[in-house]
């Protein structure tokens, strides 16, 4: 595990559909690690999920046994069969079955699968970790990690002596990691595939008795010996106290020395999220539809409201509204949406960013810069606390999608770095203890609303730093706060449906009438 975050893994992204990153795009995540382990070669899954996690409840709902299948299938994040992915799983002579039982997990979020093929079986432990990052820990009860960051070739084999120098004088290599139980797996971390000569090699020798690769899943990799410039506010302010930049340079030189990039390419590719975004505010103000969904299109009433000056405030804080209702609405509909920082929280940073761009008619280039310097908040937050409900509340994605935006509007203002950090650090004290509780175990209400109530409050706190108020706790401060509040919630406030507004009487009426519509 690096314990470096990147812009583009941990922050903005992936792009995806399905109604949850941690719970959709994870999953996805894992079952295309699983398939890499089995060779493409499952004919049956069995997932046991714990009853005391957040899975237990949401499995279904929130899309995780549409994103496992459709990893185990192959498929990408975007693909647009998800929504049928349980109809092309058994198409192609598959069976998923899921079991909810004490596995004794520790994370909300943690899967227990047991894949079989024609030659056999294999057991693995996996954790989504929020946003859409993973971590495999456990492979046939061997503890490894795996966060779907390099180029993985795992070697099974015993005594593992004679296969460890035939890696070293034949194979280029970041890593070697060797995990030694009854049988011995080596873990061999790179930035390319491997080659293939040398692995048929490895697979005769008596040693060995199995060779898989596995494909990275995350769009930028991790390397040997990697070094970033700062990795708390504090590092950052004095990093910049000689040079001066605002905090969207400072982003790009980070994710550059992250990823080992030039600073335009990070540009090019904030722009490429950029234009997701971008397309999914317009699809959504257009009107969307999907029949497995609470709430109906919405967005495109309050554009012809707002059109007719029906309601109150003026143009940027109702464009703000709108087109964060919009992207809500697409992520609802199984369209393709940013996640940034989750999906849960897909719509606060577009909705602020682009809203506020938008109504001042600033260059598009302003736009970037903007998500650059939110991207930049979002490695403090990630480095330092959690993105996933499951483990710190809707403050982890709803709360901290705000303070990113919040810092990313100062820069479209022209505002300094302490302003940026400032407005951030406002908008996440204004955040704490926001709980996680979806209807109908679905991320559409109180989502909504909160989304809205995040990225007006990414407004107002970019525009008190800029007049210069008093945010008077340090943002590193208010992050680790953030993160001991989320800790502390009770689990039923958590994204598990068993508090707040997902028990009450009409949302769990709502609730019966999807299971009763399914059924029909």
């Amino acid at each position: 595990m690096s314990g470096i975050p990147s812009i583009f893994n941990d922050v903005i992204g992936p792009v995806m559909r399905g109604p949850s990153s941690s719970h959709c795009a994870g999953a996805l995540r894992i079952g295309r690690i699983c398939r890499d382990l089995m060779n493409g070669k499952i004919n049956q899954v069995s997932l046991y999920i714990d009853p005391n996690g957040s899975l237990a409840t949401t499995h279904e709902s929130q899309g995780s046994d549409m994103g496992l299948m459709g990893g185990l299938l192959g498929w990408d994040a975007t693909d647009d069969r998800l929504p049928e992915a349980g109809n092309h799983f058994a198409k192609n002579g598959l069976t998923l079955s899921i079991e909810i039982r004490d596995i004794g997990a520790v994370h909300p979020n943690t899967y227990q699968l047991v894949l079989v093929d024609p030659q056999g079986s294999c057991q693995l432990t996996a954790l989504s970790t929020g946003g859409g990052m993973i971590e495999i820990t456990e492979i046939d009860r061997t503890s490894l990690s795996i966060e779907g960051d390099y180029h993985e070739t795992l070697i099974f084999c015993y005594p593992p002596e004679p296969v460890l120098q035939v890696i070293k004088e034949k194979l280029v290599y970041d890593d070697i990691l060797v995990h030694p139980d009854a049988e011995t797996i080596i873990q061999v971390r790179s930035q390319d595939v491997p080659n293939q000569t040398t692995l048929s090699y490895l697979l005769k020798m008596q040693e060995v008795r199995l060779v898989r690769n596995i494909r990275p899943v995350l769009p930028v990799l991790s390397r040997r010996d990697m070094e970033v410039p700062f990795l708390t506010a504090g590092e950052m302010l004095e990093f910049n106290r000689e040079r001066g930049f605002p905090l969207w340079e400072l982003a790009l030189q980070y994710e550059s020395q992250r990823a080992g990039i030039p600073k335009e390419e990070v540009f090019e590719k904030m722009k490429v999220l950029a234009e997701y975004m971008e397309a999914a505010v317009s699809t959504g103000i257009k009107g969307t539809r999907y029949a497995d969904r609470i709430l109906h299109s919405q967005s495109p009433v309050y554009k012809t409201k707002m059109d007719q000056g029906r309601l109150l405030g003026g143009d940027l804080t109702n464009r703000i509204i709108m087109y964060t209702s919009a992207v809500m609405e697409v992520k609802s509909a199984m369209g393709l949406i940013v996640a940034a920082p989750t999906a849960g929280s897909c719509g606060t940073i577009p909705g602020a960013v682009l809203g506020t761009a938008d109504g001042m008619g600033l260059p598009h280039d302003q736009i970037i810069k903007a998500l650059l310097a939110a991207g930049m908040i979002g490695i403090l937050i990630a480095r330092h606390a959690t993105f996933a409900a499951e483990s710190g509340g809707c403050q982890a994605e709803c709360g901290s999608a705000s303070g990113m935006a919040a810092a990313g509007l100062v820069s479209l203002a022209g505002g300094s770095l302490e302003q940026s950090l400032a407005a951030a650090s406002l908008a996440l004290q204004n955040s704490l203890g926001m709980i996680c509780d979806p209807i109908a175990n679905r991320v559409e209400a109180p989502c909504l609303g909160k989304n809205v109530m995040t990225a007006m409050n990414a407004l107002s706190c970019a525009n008190m730093a800029l007049a210069g108020y008093e945010h008077l706790i340090p943002l590193d401060e208010v992050i680790q706060t953030m993160n001991e509040v989320g800790a502390s919630l009770p689990g039923s406030l958590r994204c598990t449906a068993l508090g707040g507004l997902s028990i009450t009487p009409a949302a769990k009426k709502i609730e019966k009438e999807l299971k009763n519509k399914h059924l029909k």
